[in-house]
């Protein structure tokens, strides 16, 4: 069997009650810029090919969804200071019971965050170390 062709992700649809006022809350907690709208969708370009399309949805429930990315470690701090300058709660664990605390799973920093639509939010610096 030969090996399979290399997929990447390109872009994936972050449903919110604002799109705006979402795609704006998780860019500068990144320190990225919210892009251009696309047709219904506004886009944060991760600077790696992918991109989180916003796509408003004001009439239904938004169903909670984890979002992991992985930053340099020059940048994790601010990160972590602009989550503090937002009155946003960060916590160690993905339940969210060890609030204020990072982890250090993997030999690198990690935390997660709420973002307005209640997606839990992950930054780390190292990926999980897989079997």
């Amino acid at each position: 069997m030969s090996a399979a062709p290399h997929i990447e992700l390109n872009h994936t649809a972050v449903y919110a009650r604002d799109r705006r006022r979402s795609a704006e809350f998780l860019a500068g907690i990144l320190g990225l810029e919210v892009g251009a709208p696309f047709g219904p969708f506004l886009p944060v370009d991760l600077g790696n090919g992918v991109t989180l399309d916003y796509y408003e949805m004001r009439d239904e429930p938004v169903q909670s969804q984890h979002y992991a990315f992985l930053v340099p470690d020059e940048r994790f701090d601010a990160m972590i200071a602009r989550l503090e300058e937002a009155g946003v709660t960060y916590y160690a664990d993905p339940r969210h019971t060890e609030p204020g605390r990072v982890n250090t799973l993997s030999g690198g920093k990690g935390a997660y965050f709420e973002d307005p639509d209640g997606h839990n939010m992950e930054i780390m610096t190292r990926p999980y170390v897989r079997p």
